[in-house]
């Protein structure tokens, strides 16, 4: 034992030092020791490959135990919907294109589902290697780590649905619903009993011990948690994930993460070897085109489903696509799941070497692709459509003010009933199909047995009852959904009463239509998961693309009527900055007050160009403000000229006073661009915490 431990390590340091010297993650070394070290690559050297998965365990849970120590309750709320909604339509979206992509290879559905899960987690580990050694300090780093956040939750979720899929509790309403359930009262017990103790422990231990005691009462927690998960079925990554949040809530979790470090890097090393005995390079070859194939839909389907999600929880476009680049990955929870399979038997013994191989081409591909994310990002800004470029503007400065406005008494009671009937009408479509997936043949034959009718024309029937129930729980959705966005829309852009011209009807009605897209996926995607199983033909899959098409091409429409509106709304910006360049024409006021005039329109930043700023001489176009920050050049107050409208080859003059329009992050950032004069410290991101 002693003597391949020492291999063990020895290889891992070797490998580790190469592949830093080399610019690769650390991970890709210790995976390729674990090749050299494994039976199927006949190198000499040899190990007691049992023990090394034994080991490997205790690398899982302190792994999860790290992730756990990172989840203050306080700090999801903080990141709270946009980082959920958008970790939300990015699972649901890998999740069922691995699905679909397993039963095209011709797996059962089952052996589909943990491709699925393998798929729908991006790797912490990875993303902040890279950030940490490109010195990556860019806002979208704080927007990567809250989707990193929910997503890590959402893998814990998955972990648990496929142990008990595993086990062969199977996929069923009732067994779902069981273990759901099951689940919820461990966590309830666990966490509840947990808070009232285990934060004012470590608390006290951290006062009066050393670190030594520290770092063995933390992790003595860990193992007794992640025993008490596996005595109750579940996975130890579970345990030891809620132990570390237990230890986060006492307020010590740096200082407990200071001194497990180095233990937790050593059988984190050790795991990863382990991962890395099970690459059978024959089995990678064989399945080459499945290797190739769910290595395209990790690095376009995660950076388009978090761009996409992103971008509609209001982080903007340029944070969006670079938070979209910097997740087109997978890694540990990937290697968790697969080996889950393996073990229990669920899959073939394919899955975890191509899950390793898609893992290697992806950690590969991301430390370029955060590199160009910044490059992509502003292209793709540069090309939209003008309609487009103003409506991402407005859309984010929407979003801010919805969350700075804290709703009324009615208005909260409004939005929690709408999401209480949208997620019940869900919750009953989701029975509805699945119910019939399942128990139908066995309906079909009791109700024919019982009327002596013929089974054909009972099993029709039983289909047309089954489509009918779940057609109106699906038009219910629909209309849940439509309703919540009307409701938070109508809190930014409240519709005016009496018998006065509605001016804030087209920015609303486009706001409610994004609205509605962005909860179709965070809603669709899922259900397209979970039910994927039950129906046949993609027809979720299809139901949603069409539902989706809907809603983009009402959107489209009514852009024309918001761009109108826009247009006439630069004319009142462009009076309104007039008026105040007349009454002060040395010191513009640095806020105009449109929304109030026109609604819809956020509250304009004035910024006057002194002789040393560096976007003097420059034009609106060379500057590319939109794409750098997300902020819009509204209107251009010039002495001597009045006011000009702006176009992309306007030349900015010393004296220009700009109205720029957009959330308050994106004119802070365009303010420091145009004046030169760096914008007041940012808090600390979450990249300071990893």
């Amino acid at each position: 034992m002693l003597a391949d431990l020492g291999v063990i390590l020895a290889i891992a340091g070797l490998a580790s030092v190469i592949f830093q010297r080399l610019r690769q993650p650390a991970v890709l070394g210790y995976l390729f020791a674990g090749l050299l070290l494994g039976p199927h690559v006949l190198t000499g050297i040899t190990v007691d490959v049992e023990l090394t998965h034994s080991l490997s365990e205790l690398g899982v849970i302190l792994l999860m135990f790290s992730i756990g120590l990172e989840f203050r309750l306080r700090r999801l709320l903080r990141v709270g919907v946009p980082g959920g909604l958008t970790a939300l339509i990015e699972v649901g979206l890998m999740v069922s294109l691995g699905y679909a992509a397993g039963l095209a290879f011709g797996f059962s559905a089952i052996e589909s589902l943990f491709v699925g899960g393998c798929l729908g987690i991006s790797s912490t580990m990875l993303v902040a290697r890279a950030f940490a050694e490109q010195e990556v300090r860019a806002p979208f780093v704080e927007v990567t780590y809250a989707i990193l956040i929910f997503e890590d939750i959402l893998a814990i979720l998955l972990l648990v649905l496929l142990t008990a899929v595993a086990s062969g509790r199977g996929l069923g309403p009732t067994e779902l619903a069981g273990t759901l359930g099951r689940l919820f009262g461990f966590l309830a017990l666990l966490l509840g009993g947990g808070l009232l103790v285990v934060p004012r422990f470590i608390r006290w231990v951290a006062k009066i011990a050393r670190a030594e005691t520290l770092m063995v009462v933390a992790v003595a927690l860990c193992f007794v948690m992640a025993t008490m998960a596996e005595a109750a079925g579940y996975s130890v990554a579970l345990g030891a994930f809620l132990a570390g949040i237990l230890v986060a809530e006492s307020g010590e979790s740096h200082a407990v993460d200071v001194v497990i470090g180095p233990l937790r890097d050593i059988f984190a090393a050790i795991f990863f070897i382990s991962v890395g005995t099970f690459l059978d390079p024959a089995l990678v070859l064989e399945h080459w085109p499945m290797v190739l194939v769910l290595t395209a839909l990790v690095l376009v389907g995660k950076t388009g489903g978090v761009t996409i999600g992103s971008f509609l929880a209001g982080n903007g476009l340029k944070r969006s696509v670079r938070a979209g680049m910097s997740l087109a990955q997978i890694g540990e929870f990937a290697f968790i799941i697969a080996g889950l399979g393996a073990s229990s038997g669920a899959t073939g013994p394919f899955l975890l070497p191509v899950a390793v191989a898609v893992s290697c081409l992806t950690a590969l591909t991301t430390p370029a692709m955060i590199r160009a994310s910044e490059r992509v990002a502003e292209g793709i800004d540069h090309r939209l459509p003008r309609p487009l470029q103003t409506l991402t503007s407005f859309y984010e400065a929407w979003i801010e003010a919805l969350r700075e406005r804290p709703p009324s008494a009615s208005e909260g009671s409004a939005i929690r009933r709408r999401l209480l009937m949208l997620v019940l009408d869900a919750a009953l479509l989701v029975v509805v199909i699945a119910g019939h997936g399942l128990l139908g043949e066995r309906l079909v034959g009791v109700i024919a047995a019982t009327t002596g009718l013929a089974a054909a024309s009972v099993t029709w029937g039983v289909i047309a009852l089954a489509a009918a129930l779940a057609l109106f729980f699906l038009i219910a959705v629909l209309r849940q959904a439509a309703r919540l966005g009307e409701t938070l829309a109508a809190r930014v852009l409240p519709p005016v009463g009496g018998e006065g011209p509605d001016l804030g009807r087209a920015p609303r009605r486009v706001f409610v239509q994004v609205l509605e897209v962005a909860i179709a996926l965070g809603l669709g995607l899922p259900l397209v998961a979970i039910l994927g199983p039950f129906l046949p033909f993609s027809t979720g899959a299809i139901a949603l693309v069409v539902i989706l098409g809907g809603l983009v091409a009402a959107a489209r429409r009514s852009l024309g009527n918001f761009q109108g509106h826009v247009r006439a709304g630069t004319e009142v910006v462009v009076e309104l900055l007039a008026r105040q360049v007349e009454s002060a024409p040395e010191a513009p006021s640095q806020s105009l007050d449109a929304g109030a005039i026109l609604p819809g329109f956020p509250d304009l930043e004035v910024v006057l160009l002194a002789e040393a700023s560096p976007a003097v001489g420059q034009t609106l176009a060379s500057i590319n403000l939109r794409a750098l920050t997300g902020a819009t050049v509204m209107a251009i107050q010039r002495a001597g000229e009045g006011v000009v409208l702006p176009s992309a080859g306007e030349v900015l003059r010393e004296g220009d006073a700009l109205a720029l329009a957009g959330a308050h992050a994106a004119i802070t950032t365009a303010r420091a661009v145009l004046t030169g004069i760096p914008a007041a410290a940012e808090p600390a991101d979450a990249a300071s915490s990893r």
